[in-house]
C-alpha cells in the first residue's frame, strides 16, 4: 500500500523533510488485519456488556463505573511488564501473541460466569490484562516497521483497519442476539471463535523485528529513566492528565441511550456511529498530524470530544445525538494513533514497546479513576450535571495544555 508524503514535521524535532513517496509495510497491514479480526470479537462483547450488566443485572452508575474502571484499569498492571519483557526477550510477535491468546480465551470465561458480577469482573479484568500485555509490543512493531516521518499514516492505516473491526463486531453481536433469540451467551461463545481466527492470523503473516540488542541494556531501570527525558516526560503526564478527564466510551453511550429513550434492540448500534466516523478519519489525521505536528492533533481530539459532552446535554433532538457520536469517532481518530505516533520518536529503539507501555500505563491508570469518578458523580448529581461538569474539566485540562504546549516544537 502506498500513500503520497507531503511536507511532516516530526513532534520531537521540527525538522521539514522533503515530498518522498511512502511506503505503509505490510507488516503494518497484517498487524491492522490481526487487529481488524480482534475489534470484531471484542467489539461484540463491548456492544452487549453495558445493556447486559446495567438493564439485565440491575447495576446502578456507580457499580457500573466501578467495573468499567476495573475493565479499563486492569491493563495498567502489565502494560508496562509487557512492554518490558517484549524488548528485554527480543520477542514483540510472542509477548503480542500471548496477549492475543488470554484474551480470547476470557471470551470462553464470560459464558462460564453467567449472571455473577464478581465472576464477570474478574474474566474482564484478565481479558485487559491480555490487552495490557499485547498493546505495547504491537504498537513498538508497528513503529519498528515504519519510516520516522510516516509514523502517523502508518498508526492511521491500522487503527483504520482496526476501526473496521470495531464497526462490524456490533452488527456481528446483533444478528447473533437475533438468531439466538437474545443468547448473551452465544455472543461471548461466537467473539471467543473470531478471536482465535485472529491468533492464528498473528502468528502466520506477522513478522518480528528481532534485532541485535543487548539485553543488559533493557532493564526496568532504563524504562523508569526513559521519564528523565523531559521531552517524554511531559508526553506521558500530558496524556495520563487528559485520561483523567475523559468520559469513558460505555458511559457515553448509556447517556445517550437514557438522554434519547433508545430502545434495548438498537443500543448495540450506538458504537457504530463512532467506528464509521473513526474509520473514515483515521488516515487522514495520521497524515495531518504527521504534516502539522502530532500533539496540536492529538489536543483537537479532545476539544471534539469536549463539545460530544455538551451536546449530550443539548435539546432531545436526533441531530444532536448524530453529531454527538460522529465528534465521539473524532476523538478516536485524533487521538489514538496519534499519540503513539507522536511518542515513538522520543524512545530509543531498543525501549520502544517498554516505553509506549510507560504512556500507556498512565493513561489506563487515568482512566480508571475517571470512570470511577463520572460513575459517582451520575449516581449523586445525576445524568446531566454529571456530563456538564466532565466537559468543563475536560476543557481547563486540553486549554492548559494548549498553552502549556508539553512538547517542544
Amino acid at each position: 500500500m502506498y500513500i503520497a508524503a507531503s511536507r511532516t514535521s516530526d513532534l520531537a524535532t521540527g525538522e521539514n523533510r522533503k515530498p518522498a513517496l511512502k511506503r505503509v509495510s505490510a507488516n503494518v497491514v497484517a498487524l491492522g488485519m490481526v487487529s481488524l479480526v480482534t475489534d470484531v470479537s471484542s467489539e461484540m462483547v463491548t456492544a452487549v456488556l453495558p445493556l447486559y450488566l446495567v438493564l439485565g443485572l440491575g447495576l446502578n452508575p456507580l457499580q457500573f463505573g466501578l467495573l468499567d474502571g476495573l475493565y479499563a484499569g486492569a491493563t495498567a498492571l502489565v502494560r508496562v511488564l509487557g512492554g518490558h519483557l517484549a524488548d528485554r526477550w527480543r520477542r514483540l510477535k510472542a509477548v503480542a501473541g500471548f496477549g492475543y491468546g488470554l484474551s480470547a480465551v476470557c471470551k470462553l470465561g464470560l459464558v462460564a460466569a453467567g449472571s455473577s458480577v464478581a465472576a464477570i469482573g474478574v474474566v474482564l479484568a484478565a481479558d485487559r490484562t491480555g490487552k495490557g500485555v499485547r498493546t505495547a509490543p504491537r504498537d513498538a512493531l508497528i513503529s519498528l516497521s515504519s519510516e520516522p516521518d510516516a509514523l502517523g499514516r502508518s498508526f492511521g492505516v491500522h487503527r483504520a483497519l482496526d476501526t473496521v473491526g470495531a464497526f462490524l463486531g456490533p452488527l456481528v453481536a446483533m444478528a447473533v442476539l437475533a438468531l439466538s433469540l437474545g443468547s448473551y451467551t452465544s455472543v461471548f461463545f461466537t467473539s471467543f471463535c473470531v478471536a482465535a481466527i485472529a491468533v492464528l492470523l498473528l502468528a502466520l503473516f506477522v513478522r518480528d523485528h528481532p534485532g541485535g540488542v543487548d539485553r543488559a541494556a533493557v532493564s526496568l531501570r532504563t524504562a523508569v529513566g526513559l521519564l528523565k527525558q523531559s521531552d517524554f516526560r511531559r508526553v506521558t503526564l500530558w496524556a495520563a492528565l487528559l485520561g483523567l478527564v475523559t468520559v469513558g466510551d460505555s458511559f457515553v453511550y448509556l447517556a445517550l441511550q437514557r438522554r434519547w429513550e433508545i430502545a434495548a434492540t438498537f443500543f448495540p448500534l450506538l458504537p457504530l456511529g463512532t467506528a464509521g466516523v473513526y474509520l473514515v478519519l483515521a488516515v487522514p489525521l495520521g497524515k495531518l498530524a504527521d504534516r502539522i505536528g502530532r500533539w496540536p492533533v492529538f489536543l483537537g481530539g479532545h476539544v471534539a470530544l469536549c463539545l460530544a459532552l455538551v451536546l449530550l446535554c443539548g435539546p432531545a433532538a436526533l441531530v444532536f445525538a448524530v453529531v454527538a457520536l460522529g465528534l465521539h469517532g473524532v476523538f478516536y481518530a485524533a487521538t489514538d494513533g496519534v499519540l503513539m505516533a507522536a511518542a515513538g520518536p522520543l524512545i530509543p529503539r531498543d525501549l520502544r514497546a517498554t516505553g509506549m507501555a510507560v504512556v500507556q500505563t498512565g493513561q489506563a491508570v487515568a482512566r480508571m479513576l475517571s470512570s470511577v469518578l463520572f460513575g459517582l458523580a451520575w449516581t449523586l448529581w445525576d445524568l446531566t450535571p454529571a456530563v456538564l461538569v466532565a466537559a468543563g474539566c475536560l476543557a481547563v485540562v486540553a486549554l492548559a495544555a494548549a498553552f502549556v504546549k508539553p512538547v517542544r516544537p
